[in-house]
Order: structure tokens, then sequence, then C-alpha cells
């Protein structure tokens, strides 16, 4: 069995860095994806925009929180993990993220990042 996810998109906010009570950094990261969707009636190609949620540990949360910022391009390389909860009133809850495994930048970086 495998559980390998690649995804090439723009981050859709700053990852957001914290550190783990033991001092393991983690970022929590929004990427949106573009799928070719057909064509509407017009004849003018259409795009289904995807949402996803990437968690990163360690060395590559240090990396996304230095490096990566909102509209920043990036690869992600990974497997889906889902979990599951029950809230106080009884209601079940999920979330389907990315636990990556490599990521980085591609193309050129943002003018804001540049300055930095």
């Amino acid at each position: 069995m495998v559980n390998k996810v690649f995804l090439i998109g723009r981050l859709t906010a700053d990852p957001d860095v914290k550190a783990s009570p033991a001092g393991v950094y983690v970022a929590n990261m929004r990427l949106a994806t573009n799928t070719y969707a057909g064509k509407d009636d017009d004849g003018h190609a259409k795009k289904q925009t995807e949402f996803h949620l990437l968690v990163a540990f360690g060395k590559k949360a240090e990396f996304a929180g230095q490096y990566l910022r909102k509209g920043r391009q990036m690869f992600a390389e990974g497997r889906i993990k889902t979990s599951s909860w029950t809230d106080s009133a009884g209601q079940k809850h999920y979330r389907t993220e990315i636990v990556v495994d490599d990521l980085g930048g591609l193309g050129e970086k943002p003018q804001a990042e540049e300055a930095a």
C-alpha cells in the first residue's frame, strides 16, 4: 500500500510556526492547487481550486517559517492523514491534512520576501 501525495500550489497565508513544549517546531500551512475542469459554455477553460491543510515538523517547519510566505508557489511531498474527534455537543468532526516529508519554494520569491 502507498500513501504518497505530491502537490504544487500557492500558499494562501503565511505559515503558522510554533514550538511544541518539547522544543520541536510545527508549521501549519494552507495551500491552494488548481486543476483543469473542462470548458464553459463559451469555450473558455475552467479551473477547479482545491485547498489543502499541510503540517510540517522540525527543520522543515523552521524552513517554512523562514522562507515561505503567502502567495509563494511551493511544492510539498507527504502523506494524507485524517483525524476525527467528537466535540462537547456530541458532533463528530474530521480533519484531513498532508503530513509533509519534503517541501520547498518554487519560482521567484514575492517582493516582500526579497526585502526581508
